[in-house]
Formats: structure tokens, sequence, C-alpha cells
């Protein structure tokens, strides 16, 4: 990575290396990009989150500040939440005519029931959505610490046939998992993908800083487990709420383990939890100073 000053308070990023990041944003947060885009690396990869009240207007808004502002929009499809294959349609031809995505990840999405007719990513992908719409990068979800709802042998039926699916068609492949906090667990999970001959790009999911109240309720919201293990380890505490040390603590395990397994092309995705630009100056601040971190 390269940084240069442009003015007081002001960097220029152009990221480059085996380790690269991506980042996460809503509809409705969308202005923090335009705010941040001084410290994001130039063609940084942004996903577009499939929130359930927000519209399809917000989310191709979005796609279009992104590739504005000098990055690489990349929408979230919830399958669940499309209303009918018109809705589908709708919102995809009007992201590619406003912002020109290069690669879209498909998911479930969180509502049990689906509005429509997409049960799942498999659907989604079983339509010819990858035809119409000439897609040939996709990003699809990986679970190391399992999910709320679905048992893990599904889990990884699932993901093995989309790995596939999409290899036939001919569209390059890449994974990012949920956020977590179980570095082992997530090690464990790479290598059994390796394991199983997936060779696809990893994008681990990280927790930014953020205070460990916060880190709790996105935890509960998106299902992640917290042994009381995790708790000790990186101060998720009720009683230490404030506490922020949690995102230095994981990222030093994370690499620690790294440096110790062969397991190809690894790189992170960043959910900015405790806000755009203190998560962007977070991880620029590890993958370029190198800073040293916490035991």
């Amino acid at each position: 990575m390269d940084i240069s000053n442009s003015s007081r308070g002001q960097v220029s990023v152009t990221l480059s290396g085996d380790r690269t990041y991506t980042l996460e944003i809503t509809g409705k947060a969308i202005a923090e990009i335009v705010a941040t885009r001084h410290v994001i690396p130039k063609g940084t990869q942004i996903n577009i989150a499939f929130l359930g009240n927000e519209s399809h207007e917000q989310r191709i808004n979005a796609a279009k500040v992104i590739r504005d502002s000098g990055f690489e929009p990349v929408p979230i499809i919830s399958s669940r939440r499309l209303r009918s294959e018109h809705d589908r349609d709708l919102l995809l031809s009007a992201l590619v005519a406003e912002a020109a995505p290069q690669r879209f990840i498909l998911v479930g999405g969180d509502p049990s029931e689906a509005a429509g007719p997409y049960n799942d990513s498999i659907d989604l992908l079983k339509s010819n959505i990858l035809e119409k719409y000439s897609i040939r990068n996709v990003g699809i979800a990986g679970y190391p610490e399992g999910h709320p709802k679905i048992d893990e042998p599904a889990l990884w039926r699932a993901l093995k046939w989309k790995f596939e699916f999409l290899q036939k068609a001919g569209c390059s492949v890449e994974i990012t998992t949920q956020f977590g906090f179980d570095a082992q667990a997530t090690i464990r999970w790479i290598r059994q993908l390796r394991d199983e001959g997936i060779g696809a790009p990893v994008r681990i999911g990280l927790p930014g800083p953020a205070d460990a109240g916060k880190l709790l309720r996105y935890a509960k919201q998106f299902g992640v487990v917290t042994s009381a293990a995790i708790i000790r380890r990186y101060g998720l505490s009720l009683a230490n709420l404030m506490r922020k040390s949690v995102a230095d603590r994981y990222w030093a395990d994370l690499n620690a383990m790294l440096s110790d397994h062969d397991l190809g092309a690894v790189h992170f995705h960043l959910y900015p939890f405790g806000g755009m630009l203190e998560s962007a100056v977070w991880i620029n601040d590890q993958l370029y100073n190198k800073r040293k971190t916490p035991d």
C-alpha cells in the first residue's frame, strides 16, 4: 500500500500486495463513503447490503455513488427478498445501467419466508440471472462459525453446489465469510474448504473497531456464537461495553494463524460497525503500518 499526504488531514491511498480488503455499506449510510473516500484505496470493492427496510432506489443510488467515488460497487442480492422475476429484473437492469458492477454477491437473506419465487441463492442461480446480465464474477457467503438456522452439513452441500455450478458457468468465485470472533474456527473452516477442493479466494469477515456493546448486538442479530472463552479473550463484557480492543486482538490472532498455514488466497472483508472512517483508518493502519497488536 502506498500512502501519500495530499493535504493536512487528507491522504491518498493505493492498495497493493497479497492482502487486500473490501468494505460494506448500506443505502442509508452511503454518505459515509463520500466523506471517507480520501482514506479508502481507489478501486476498493464496497459491498452494498440488501436490507429489508431499504428500497431498490437506495441500493441503485448507493452503487452509483460508489462508482462515482472511484470504487467498485458490489451489490448483495438477497434471494428471499426479491418479490418476483420482474422485481429481480428491475433491480439488476438498473444496477447494470447506472453503475456497471463487475461482481455480485448472491445470498439467501434473513427472511424466514421468501417474498417471491427464490427460496435461496441456489434458486436464484438456477434462473437465467448469469446469462441475462452477463455476470462473470460472483461472490457467495461462508459461515466459519455456523449459521443459526442452517445445519453444518447443509451449509457445506450448498457451498459446494454453488462453487461447482459457477465454475461450470465460467464465473470467477469469491467467498466472503460472516464476521466472527473465533480465529481458530475460521482457520479450521478455510482448511476444510481447501480439503474439499475449493480453491476460491476467501475474504475473512472482520468486525471493525467498535465498542463491545455494539459488537454483542450485531453478534446476536447475525447469529454469531460468542462462547465464554471468546468473550474473555476479546473483552466482550457487559461490564466493559466501551472497550475497543476486539478488532486489534482478533486481527493479531488471525494473522498469527494465517502465517502458520498455507491456505491459498485469503483477504479481508471489513464490517464497519464503529463507522466507516474509523474502520478504514484502522484497516489501513494494520495493513500498511503493521502496528504492533496486543497479546
